[in-house]
């Protein structure tokens, strides 16, 4: 059973996630937190897999809150919910630890999926709007040369799996596309995050789209 926090200012909106997700297979609503500061008493009161992150909130916002939540040990997962369009701060939600992203208006069976897939280990990012967040990551001021000097540390089997993740593969397609196992993925990806001082394969997909190199 997965286990998911709802953290978000609208009681409308928190309420309508809990109905739709404890009707989910395999989910269930543990909790819930109306502002960012409430986040870490939630998590004490409520063993949590993955938690859905408002990013807009009136006393801590949501990207604070998920770099406090990333800090724990043995941290949940977060996906940050947004309106995107009208929401400039996913990107820093996303540096700042989450696993992805959803828009809130996203159908009930996507929101599920993304939380069974983030459990799973694999980042929730939507092609579209991950091709735009990553552009806007790319101008930043020195972010190709610190992504190629962070990248440059890695084996050149490490690269090609941190360049993998970039893509968006899940680790059963890159064993696919490597000829190895799903297991020696798994320690690629391990020795990949200490390397880059990454925490979660979304921070790897971040860089290596800042080196250009998808």
């Amino acid at each position: 059973m997965i286990r998911v926090l709802i953290v978000d200012d609208d009681a409308l909106v928190r309420s309508g996630l809990t109905m739709m997700l404890d009707g989910a297979d395999g989910l269930r609503v543990v909790g819930e937190a109306g502002d960012g500061d409430q986040v870490t008493a939630a998590l004490d009161a409520h063993p949590t897999d993955v938690v859905l992150m408002d990013i807009r909130m009136p006393r801590v916002n949501g990207i604070a809150a998920t770099a406090k939540v990333r800090a724990r040990t043995n941290a949940p997962e977060v996906i940050v919910l947004t309106t995107f369009d009208t929401d400039e701060n996913v990107l820093r939600a996303l540096r700042a630890g989450a696993s992805g992203f959803l828009l809130k208006d996203a159908p009930p069976a996507e929101i599920a999926a993304a939380v069974r897939r983030v459990a799973a280990g694999d980042p929730m990012l939507s092609p579209t709007i991950t091709r735009r967040l990553m552009d806007r990551a790319a101008t930043e001021a020195g972010a190709y040369t610190r992504a190629r000097a962070a990248l440059a540390a890695l084996s050149a089997r490490e690269h090609d799996v941190a360049v993998a993740v970039g893509k968006g593969r899940t680790n059963a397609e890159i064993a696919e596309e490597l000829h190895v196992s799903v297991a020696t993925v798994k320690s690629h990806i391990t020795r990949v995050l200490t390397k880059l001082d990454a925490g979660n394969r979304t921070q790897i997909a971040l860089l290596v789209h800042d080196a250009g190199l998808v």
